[in-house]
């Protein structure tokens, strides 16, 4: 089994392979989109505006948080394909170890300032009296659950990393079909609102996190869990955070983004303007989704490759992915310019957020139109440095791209 990822991801014909990656991946960061979108579509079709304003004022915290996951998450799965390409499969294993100890140190470290201080966060980023109860019922059980999320996610990007990028899906898919199944009973049938969503999400990861865990102590995985691996050395979490750090910075900037527009958005447009807000933000994520599991099938080709040092495959791989996310980027604009209405009754039927909602997604598009191909353009060439172990390169292609968000 071993023997024959690592010959395709050596030999086989770019497009193929591209394909066999791509695929599952792009279904697996969808439906990691899906979590939240599904959150919001039940929010607002059944809690209300206030309550989907106030899931909305959850993001940065949320951001915060997942931040340190993917320091982790990102930078061991790009380490860990990187060693199966030189061979190394003592030292990916190592990373795989010290990746698992990490998780559990980091995250108790974020999570307990959050929670004693989270109302006075929610007050700093805008919040009113009338949303930061809808946003504390929520987070008040999702935020001690961060360290199933990050498991889950961050440990699934290691499965795909390592030759399992089916599987990577499907474990995608187990806590995704899980949350659209609960979040209807906990919302409506036991009128549970948006701590319902909160509690369904929760139970959706620890299957995933169940389901990923499991795999890593597979006597047929390629890398698994020892004994020895779980201690922490110097080198080994040297290596795994100078990859995580491009990421984990641009996912701070990130919930610093939402903050300047959350607090934006509270003082010239009030509670309805945050929850629209929410609504063009999921649009988006669906978008950015989809061409970030693009960039993440590329990245076990293009990780293994330049271990390898064929370095003819990655320019060939890189070249294929640009022009795929270019065009479902262009696409993804004219439908939310053409159809704004269809696409916000998803999330809500209230006439007057449907009105902000839709006359906000139209000129965001237009104003984001003309920078949605480079945009694409810079989310794959941060997976390629990212891969090729150019985290500098990687920040700056991410921080270009976030600073002109926060411009416009």
């Amino acid at each position: 089994m071993a023997n024959e990822i690592t010959w395709r991801l050596e030999h086989e014909k770019i497009g193929r392979l591209l394909l066999h990656y791509a695929m599952p991946a792009v279904i697996g960061t969808m439906v990691n989109a899906l979590y939240n979108i599904v959150d919001r579509i039940f929010i607002g079709q059944g809690v209300g505006p206030l309550a989907m304003a106030g899931l909305t004022l959850t993001f940065p915290i949320l951001l915060f948080l997942q931040a340190f996951g993917m320091l982790i998450g990102a930078g061991a799965a790009t380490r860990v394909s990187i060693y199966l390409g030189r061979r190394e499969n003592e030292m990916a294993e190592k990373v795989l170890g010290n990746a698992f100890t990490l998780t559990f140190i980091i995250t108790l470290a974020t999570v307990v300032p959050c929670m004693i201080w989270m109302k006075d966060l929610l007050l700093a980023f805008g919040g009113s009296e009338q949303i930061i109860p809808y946003a504390q019922d929520y987070l008040n059980i999702v935020v001690p659950g961060t360290l199933l999320t990050s498991l889950s996610f961050g440990f699934n990007a290691v499965m795909r990393a390592s030759g399992y990028p089916k599987k990577a899906m499907f474990t995608m898919l187990i806590g995704a079909i899980t949350n659209v199944i609960l979040d209807p009973i906990f919302i409506f049938w036991l009128d549970m609102g948006i701590k319902g969503a909160a509690i369904a999400t929760i139970i959706s990861m620890l299957l995933c996190t169940l389901f990923v865990m499991n795999h890593f102590v597979q006597k047929d995985s390629i890398v698994r869990f020892h004994k020895g691996t779980f201690k922490l050395e110097k080198h080994v979490v040297w290596n795994i955070l100078t990859i995580g750090v491009s990421p984990f910075a641009m996912q701070l900037a990130g919930s610093l983004v939402v903050v300047i527009q959350n607090y934006a958005l509270k003082q010239h447009g009030g509670d309805l303007a945050l929850g629209a807000n929410g609504i063009i933000t999921s649009v988006g994520m669906l978008l950015v989704m989809l061409i970030i599991g693009i960039a993440q099938g590329m990245q076990p080709i293009v990780g293994f490759n330049f271990g390898a040092k064929k370095y003819e495959r990655v320019q060939e791989t890189l070249r294929l992915v640009i022009i795929t996310s270019t065009i479902i980027m262009g696409v993804g604009c004219f439908c939310s310019v053409a159809f704004p209405k269809l696409i916000t009754r998803a999330f809500t039927n209230d006439p007057d957020l449907l009105d902000v909602t839709a006359n906000g997604l139209r000129c965001w598009c237009f104003l984001s139109s003309g920078r949605h191909s480079p945009h694409s353009c810079g989310s794959v060439c941060w997976y390629l440095w990212s891969s090729v172990r150019r985290s500098r390169s990687a920040s700056f292609s991410k921080a270009s791209g976030l600073l002109g968000r926060l411009c416009f």
